[in-house]
C-alpha cells in the first residue's frame, strides 16, 4: 500500500512575516530625527570623539608630569606617550570643535600630581590608563560602525600600555 504525500509546507517565509518585518522595520527606521540627525546640538557621535579627544589629552598631560619629574623613565613611557598624542589627533581628525561634555576633563585643569617615586607614577599611569579603556570600552554601545571602531582600538591600547606599566622593564 502506498503512503500518502505529505500536505505541501510551503518553502520560505509566509507573507504575513513579511509584512509584519518591513512593518517592524520601517517603526525602527523611524519617521522622527533622532539624537545623530544634526538637532540643536552636536551628534552623539561628535559628543563622544570630543570627550575621547579631551581624555587623551588629560591623560597626554599626566604623561608630561611623569617624564618631567622623572627623566629616567622616558625610554620607557616616550612609546606609550606617542600613541597617547596620537589618540588625540585620531579624535580630532575632521571634526569641529566642541566644548567639553560635563563629566570630561577639561584642557585647562592641572593634571593629578604626580606621585613621590617612579614606581608609584608608573602604577598611577597605569591605573589612568586601565580606568580610561574601561571607560572607553563601556561607551562602545552608543557609537556606530567606524567611530566604535576607533573608541576599541584606543580601548585597547590604553589595556595594552596598563599592562606594559605594571610589568618590569626586560634587562
Amino acid at each position: 500500500m502506498p503512503y500518502p504525500s505529505p500536505p505541501r509546507i510551503p518553502s520560505g517565509p509566509r507573507r504575513r512575516t513579511l509584512l509584519a518585518s518591513a512593518a517592524g522595520a520601517a517603526l525602527l527606521a523611524g519617521c522622527t530625527a533622532g539624537p545623530d540627525s544634526g538637532g540643536d546640538g552636536p551628534s552623539a557621535t561628535a559628543r563622544a570623539r570630543a570627550r575621547a579627544a579631551g581624555d587623551s589629552r588629560a591623560l597626554l598631560a599626566r604623561y608630561d608630569a611623569v617624564l618631567a619629574a622623572f627623566p629616567g623613565l622616558a625610554q620607557r613611557l616616550r612609546p606609550l606617550r606617542t600613541e597617547v598624542a596620537a589618540h588625540v589627533t585620531a579624535f580630532t581628525d575632521g571634526t569641529t570643535p566642541t566644548a567639553a561634555p560635563s563629566g570630561s576633563a577639561s584642557p585647562s585643569a592641572p593634571p593629578a600630581p604626580v606621585p613621590a617615586t617612579e614606581k608609584d607614577a608608573l602604577a598611577s599611569l597605569a591605573a589612568a590608563e586601565r580606568a580610561l579603556a574601561d571607560q572607553r570600552a563601556g561607551a562602545l554601545l552608543d557609537l556606530p560602525g567606524e567611530p566604535a571602531r576607533l573608541l576599541a582600538s584606543a580601548a585597547a591600547a590604553g589595556a595594552a600600555h596598563a599592562y606594559l606599566l605594571t610589568t618590569r622593564e626586560a634587562k
